[in-house]
């Protein structure tokens, strides 16, 4: 994306998570920098009853969380805004009605919402909270307690070296255990029980932060920021607000204080706690024992909190994307996520790479020459499942293309949502027989609103591949070029005997006359 193309540019950026919606509008300023137009967050409680059963999101959280998403589609549109990019987390990625509610939302506000997974998540939040840090030389433990996930991430300012996310989240302890006294109250054994709970999910996650260098640790999230309201309210002189690195900063000790007062109280009791949220107040224990946990179990002595998270990484992510900007790191995120998982799974990386640049030569050439439509976006997705569709091989050569698919689709790439990476094993899945008849009748049972890409981005990848049958390299440049009403010519430059990869060609002539209702001939240039 050119910078010039989107100076004065206002995105909506909208977070749907488990317990609230969030939203950030921008205006996209000259030289990649922004101003902020508005800040909102609201309680929905989408999560709500979904722990306690099958994985369902209720009716009635789906429609609070639609008439949100679509009052802010409204504010964020009143600033003026071209685009609105809205993901969803814990919540919609593990409800087995997400489809329903992702059709919901697009039927009701006009937006396309990507569902993110929990790796995605804690990076996009480990970038909205890093920007709003001076790191230096420093690395910090990133923490980031949602309604029914909580994520991870170790970095600098430059980069992260660690990133996980667990099941484990406000409103999933509150559904798990439920407060013991009818007064809302939490006995000491209850919570001793949370604890233990929450020691066992976090086993792992502890032990692979052990071996890390942690300078600090930094919490997002609405339940950390009420927490280090409250503490700081009750431990610090009116108006004396202690911020380290630019951060509110509470004493663990201070916050463990903090947690066994407010367990003690009664929900209505609570709810009046000097610096509490109300609409947090049910949940906010459940919260607390999360952190609790980990400073006990890492020897934190202190907390710095943030008002940064997910919404401003969208941002960030947003603005890596646009030519001149400038963050820190690798700023790829997304091709650095594809070859690292390429290299794990030993593909010939030749091959691979000499495949991705011919399809993406057929890709341009087919869209100049009218045979489709298709983005930028989809045009990275083909290259990505160019690069990935052999990977299949590390199981077994026989129907590697199928076991490329469960590869794919079974792997976490950083960068993506669940869309982008089903495209990706489906277009790498038929790289090779793509429109036998069984494919069809699979093709069939596709979402409609991707057949059209597979079907395009597919049949270029199987050409593609047929280019550098010989994995020799010999066809140094290809194109499609439009020589009549209903025919299309594939120019080949060769630099040798190329007769393998003129029968590759001739093995998906069918396929490709389909798809594209036009006759195809070869044309072989020698250089």
């Amino acid at each position: 994306m050119d910078a010039r193309t989107v100076a004065n540019r206002v995105v909506g950026f909208i977070d749907i998570g488990t317990n609230s919606v969030r939203i950030l509008v921008v205006r996209i300023e000259k030289g990649v920098s922004y101003s902020v137009l508005t800040r909102q967050k609201e309680v929905v409680r989408l999560g709500e009853g979904e722990f306690r059963g099958e994985s369902y999101l209720t009716t009635d959280a789906m429609d609070r969380a639609t008439i949100v998403v679509r009052r802010f589609a409204e504010l964020a549109r009143s600033f003026g805004a071209e685009e609105i990019v809205a993901v969803a987390t814990s919540a919609t990625r593990e409800a087995k009605n997400q489809g329903d509610f992702i059709a919901q939302l697009r039927g009701q506000t006009g937006i396309d919402v990507h569902v993110i997974s929990g790796r995605e998540e804690a990076r996009l939040t480990y970038l909205g909270v890093s920007s709003g840090l001076c790191l230096d030389s420093s690395q910090a433990l990133f923490i980031d307690i949602g309604g029914g996930s909580t994520e991870f991430a170790v970095g600098d300012q430059r980069d992260f070296v660690f990133l996980d996310s667990k099941k484990l989240g406000a409103l999933r302890i509150a559904a798990l255990f439920p407060p013991d006294n009818k007064d809302g109250s939490i006995s000491g054994r209850l919570y001793a029980k949370m604890k233990d709970f929450v020691t066992e999910v976090l086993a792992d996650t502890i032990k692979h932060l052990h071996s890390f260098r942690i300078d600090y640790a930094v919490g997002s999230s609405g339940t950390l920021e009420s927490l280090a309201e409250i503490t700081m309210r009750r431990c610090s002189e009116p108006g004396d607000k202690r911020q380290t690195n630019g951060q509110e900063a509470v004493e663990c000790d201070d916050l463990q204080a903090t947690v066994a007062k407010l367990r003690s109280l009664p929900l209505a009791e609570r709810k009046k706690v000097a610096g509490m949220n109300p609409d947090r107040a049910d949940i906010i224990i459940q919260g607390a024992v999360i952190i609790e946990v980990l400073m006990e179990a890492l020897g934190l002595t202190e907390l710095r909190v943030s008002d940064r998270g997910l919404r401003e990484g969208l941002l960030l992510d947003y603005l890596s994307r646009m030519e001149g900007f400038h963050q820190g790191g690798d700023l790829s995120v997304r091709r650095s996520s594809v070859l690292r998982q390429a290299r794990r799974f030993n593909v010939d990386e030749t091959h691979a790479n000499t495949t991705a640049r011919l399809a993406l030569e057929l890709f341009d050439s087919a869209k100049t020459a009218g045979l489709h439509t298709l983005g930028d976006r989809e045009r990275d997705l083909l290259e990505y499942a160019a690069v990935l569709h052999d990977v299949g091989t590390c199981i077994s050569y026989n129907n590697h293309d199928l076991h490329s698919y469960y590869i794919i689709r079974n792997t976490e790439f950083l960068g993506f949502d669940d869309r982008d990476i089903l495209i990706i094993a489906l277009v790498a899945r038929y790289h090779r027989r793509y429109l036998s008849p069984k494919h069809r009748r699979r093709l069939t049972e596709m979402k409609l609103d991707i057949l059209p890409i597979v079907k395009v981005l597919a049949n270029l990848l199987c050409l593609a591949n047929s280019l550098d049958r010989s994995h020799s390299g010999v066809i140094r440049s290809v194109s499609l070029q439009k020589k009549g009403e209903r025919e299309i010519t594939i120019v080949l430059e060769a630099l040798g005997d190329c007769h393998l990869e003129i029968w590759g060609i001739e093995l998906h002539r069918e396929d490709f006359e389909k798809t594209f209702k036009q006759t195809l001939a070869v044309d072989v240039r020698y250089i």
